[in-house]
């Protein structure tokens, strides 16, 4: 990847960091003097989703970044869907349990990471009595979908 995607990369990251009280550790990042007063927290680094399960390999395309604020009001049930894509995302507040349809589950709180099963059905519930807030970074391919949602609901 060239120097432009990963200072991209690099200023998402911090600029996310930042506007949730992390701290940014120079030596987590890149080796360079402009960098020296930052300190990072890693959430989280993995190459398997939340059950354990390998990431797949990354398709042939153009690569697209998506990142999303996804807002779910108390005791609502999202769709049962897929991610065909790689994605990541941190709970800002409330509380959030991800349900697979075979019945495992992991509940999270404000503050918790997850790094997301691809290509297996599941549903996030907000069981809890205020509004989940959840931002969510996908690594896409141009013009494929990031989320598919089942049509056996």
């Amino acid at each position: 990847m060239g120097n432009k995607y990963l200072g991209m990369c690099l200023i998402t990251a911090c600029l996310l960091l930042f506007s949730y009280g992390c701290t940014v550790k120079q030596s987590d990042i890149v080796s360079h003097k402009s960098y020296d007063s930052l300190n990072v927290q890693q959430l989280v680094k993995s190459v398997k989703s939340w059950d354990e399960s390998l990431l797949p390999q990354y398709p042939d395309g153009q690569p697209e970044i998506t990142i999303l604020k996804i807002s779910i009001p108390a005791g609502t049930r999202l769709e049962t869907h897929t991610h065909p894509v790689i994605n990541a995302g941190f709970l800002v507040k409330g509380e959030l349990t991800v349900y697979k349809e075979n019945g495992e589950t992991l509940k999270l709180k404000a503050g918790d990471p997850i790094v997301e099963v691809v290509n297996t059905l599941h549903y996030g519930l907000n069981e809890g009595d205020e509004t989940a807030e959840i931002i969510v970074f996908y690594a896409g391919i141009e013009g494929n979908p990031i989320t598919l949602i089942s049509s056996d609901q």
